[in-house]
């Protein structure tokens, strides 16, 4: 079988990884990869938003099925159109997608669905934002409605930087932006909450933590995740139930009532207010760090959770897991969220401990004359599996001392509410 798999961070290596232990497997395209990808399949140097090239490829190498791991192309409609053309895909349809590229969109299933979220309001234009402002309370979430690649997010706690929030949405910092929304500050924790679906069953497909911020003690700028830790510490079965019925199933009778049905991974970002679940966002995909995270813990074939996904037969398959931990931390370039350099060269991978519990996840990084280069903001994973969180979080120190790449730095504090001081 072949499989291609479209998109080059971090997420992708590791569903690369998942993907390789089939051995239903016998080629895998990354379309267009990284260094960490080129080790396990062929890097094919395609623009993931060119469709018909795209298209062209997978006829011309008679690829089995495609894999879509970012957003953009999935919101752009990558689905409805390699379906069309008889192309197998796992992943949502443009309509299913709007859940994650458009804020608003999902803001309306919300309401019409009485699904628990934060109060809101939305506007068009910088005047009206200006006025809203004004008789607001603080702190206020401001969110720009398009795709922002986890970024255009801002918490305000006052009302100069909410002016300057919605200058900076308005003016193009996160793409073109035609609305913004408001919501009210919600005071509670974060839980991230996947499953995976074919339309008609759903399954749970892991719980996790994101650290967003990149400052120690989740203080800065908003980053695309700087590491994270699975599964989530509020999870619970008493929880759980809640999250399914009162944000899950709605929001895919709400797909459904739209004619059409949902396809993939979705996740549930999560606000959990003295034990009660808000839907904050949702992504039309595996989130990146969670997926790093998530994925080593599989015990299942994740091609076979595909082919069932895609045959809609996910009710066929039991999906099991290892009973272990996981924690995840991104190395990150210099100077990331902001501007950073590109093309450092990154030396003593070799030296690094990876075995059944310890992994490397690529993301930023190309490989060229047999050496590897940081090409990107968030640039490799260190990623370990174990009973308690303190002890991978030593595994993890210890490889990164290993690397001592100077070029960069990490959080020394992922998952610091599950670890033992």
């Amino acid at each position: 079988m072949k499989i291609a798999i479209l998109g080059s961070g971090g997420r992708e290596h590791a569903l690369t990884f998942s993907i390789s232990k089939s051995t239903k497997v016998e080629k895998i395209y990354c379309i267009p990869g990284n260094a960490g990808t080129s080790e396990l399949a062929e890097n094919v140097s395609l623009n993931i938003n060119d469709f018909k090239t795209i298209y062209d490829f997978l006829k011309k190498n008679n690829v089995n099925f495609v894999v879509v791991g970012p957003e953009d192309p999935l919101v752009n409609g990558i689905v409805d159109y390699l379906e069309k053309l008889n192309i197998k895909v796992f992943g949502p349809n443009k309509v299913a997608s709007q859940l994650e590229g458009s804020k608003i969109f999902t803001k309306k299933i919300c309401k019409k669905y009485n699904i628990p979220t934060a109060e809101f309001g939305i506007f068009e234009n910088a005047e009206d934002s200006y006025k809203y402002i004004d008789k607001a309370k603080h702190p206020l979430v401001i969110k720009a409605d398009n795709l922002a690649a986890g970024k255009g997010v801002y918490i305000c706690k006052e009302k100069a930087e909410s002016y300057l929030a919605v200058k900076e949405i308005f003016d193009g910092k996160f793409g073109t932006a035609k609305n913004i929304l408001f919501e009210e500050f919600l005071e509670g924790e974060e839980m991230s909450y996947f499953i995976i679906s074919d339309g008609k069953t759903f399954k749970y497909f892991g719980s996790a933590q994101d650290h967003k911020r990149v400052g120690e003690g989740d203080t800065g700028k908003n980053t695309g995740g700087m590491g994270a830790y699975s599964p989530s510490r509020l999870f619970s079965e008493e929880l759980e139930q809640k999250i399914l019925k009162k944000i899950i199933k709605p929001t895919l009778k709400g797909i459904n009532d739209l004619g059409t049905k949902y396809k993939g991974f979705l996740y549930a970002g999560l606000m959990i207010v003295k034990d009660e679940p808000f839907l904050i966002e949702y992504n039309v995909r595996m989130g990146d760090p969670e997926c790093q995270t998530i994925l080593p813990t599989l015990e299942t074939d994740i091609v076979k959770i595909f082919e069932s996904c895609i045959d809609e037969k996910l009710s066929e398959i039991e999906i099991k897991w290892i009973n272990k931990n996981s924690l995840c931390v991104v190395l990150c370039s210099n100077g990331y969220p902001e501007k950073y350099e590109k093309n450092l060269i990154i030396n003593n991978l070799e030296k690094l401990n990876l075995d059944k519990n310890n992994y490397l996840f690529h993301a930023g990084t190309e490989k060229r004359d047999d050496k590897i280069y940081a090409v990107g903001g968030r640039v490799l994973n260190f990623v370990c599996l174990s009973e308690i969180y303190s002890k991978a979080k030593i595994n993890i120190q210890e490889n990164l001392k290993k690397l001592n790449w100077e070029k960069g730095f990490y959080r020394k504090d992922i998952g610091y509410k599950v670890i033992d001081k």
